[in-house]
């Protein structure tokens, strides 16, 4: 397994495998990489089937045991399933979708080797969720979340971020999970770094006081330094797990990331904030794969705590000498 020189392992590889989405949620960052979003239609710029799997047989050489598959939403590739079926078998397998095509594919994708997955859903009004995503495709949604539950996927986990537009729904989502066996909430901090929009902020520290406040069970995990709150159901219900990702302003959580992550066109990125250090993997030969894989490890820097550290008054700003560094490479 490769390390960084902060000390960090890479045991997990994120993969994009589309930009194209049919939900255009205010919120989107797109990986990191802005609004890029396209045609609907296949497009060429896209890793191929072969491609993604080359890439993830070179990652299983590093001892990478996970990956994930993200978007835009990787269920418009109608490779998915090939491709989870030829992912390396030491490695679990997820996926972040927005639920609307699990339908009819739940079971097939299971087949395939699918072992979790995220659905994300800001809202369990069709109205709030429209407002959010700018769709219609709320009780398709919630289609998917249910053929995800019986195809046997666990955990479901519901994605929800966490901004200005959302934060009033956190208790009913908190309260519909840990009324539903199966499920289990993720509340993301919203990036206004990446989005452009600080303005729609909040302060997450009052969701984790508020979350303490109601936790049966608190606990800490390694990856990112998360806390997961376990909250209990109604009579005769396990309870839920809600569990905050926080990276903003984090040097904690970047100090415990684990994950590289591949655009859809292929290229490696060492961290989700960054896009100034994007790694061509070339024609996605395994050498150059493994030349690039290594690179990027070796460049892993943590974002909050060294890429960006705080001046005298406490503001976050970007750290010149990996300015210098990339710009004389």
């Amino acid at each position: 397994m490769l390390t960084d020189e902060f000390g960090r392992e890479v045991s997990g590889v994120r993969v994009s495998l589309t930009d194209r989405c049919n939900f255009d949620c205010v919120y989107c960052h797109n990986e990191g990489l802005g609004d890029t979003r396209g045609p609907m239609d296949p497009q060429d710029d896209e890793m191929s089937t072969d491609d993604v799997v080359r890439f993830l047989e070179v990652a299983a050489e590093f001892d990478v045991d996970a990956v994930k598959f993200t978007g835009g939403e990787p269920m418009l590739r109608q490779d998915l399933e090939e491709i989870i079926e030829r992912t390396p078998d030491q490695m679990e397998v997820s996926l972040t979708t927005n639920g609307t095509f699990l339908p009819g594919r739940a079971e097939a994708l299971v087949d395939a080797g699918l072992e979790r997955v995220n659905v994300s859903q800001d809202a369990l009004d069709p109205e709030d969720f429209a407002a959010v995503t700018k769709s219609g495709a709320y009780e398709k949604v919630l289609e998917g979340v249910e053929a995800a539950l019986e195809a046997g996927l666990d955990p479901v986990k519901l994605n929800m971020v966490v901004f200005e537009h959302t934060a009033g729904y956190v208790p009913e989502m908190v309260d519909h999970v840990a009324e539903n066996e199966g499920l289990q909430l993720q509340l993301i901090e919203y990036m206004p770094e990446l989005t452009g929009k600080p303005e729609w902020n909040i302060d997450i520290q009052r969701v984790h006081d508020w979350l303490a406040e109601q936790a049966d069970e608190i606990e800490h995990r390694e990856m990112h330094d998360r806390k997961r709150y376990w909250i209990g159901g109604d009579e005769g219900s396990g309870g839920g797990m809600v569990e905050i990702v926080d990276p903003v302003e984090n040097p904690t959580f970047c100090a415990n990331c684990h994950r590289v992550r591949v655009t859809h066109e292929g290229y490696l990125k060492g961290c989700l904030n960054r896009n100034d250090d994007l790694k061509s993997m070339g024609e996605m030969t395994k050498s150059e794969i493994r030349e690039a894989f290594r690179d990027t490890v070796a460049n892993r820097v943590p974002y909050y705590g060294e890429y960006m550290i705080q001046n005298e008054e406490g503001q976050w700003e970007v750290n010149e000498k990996y300015i210098e560094e990339y710009a004389g490479a």
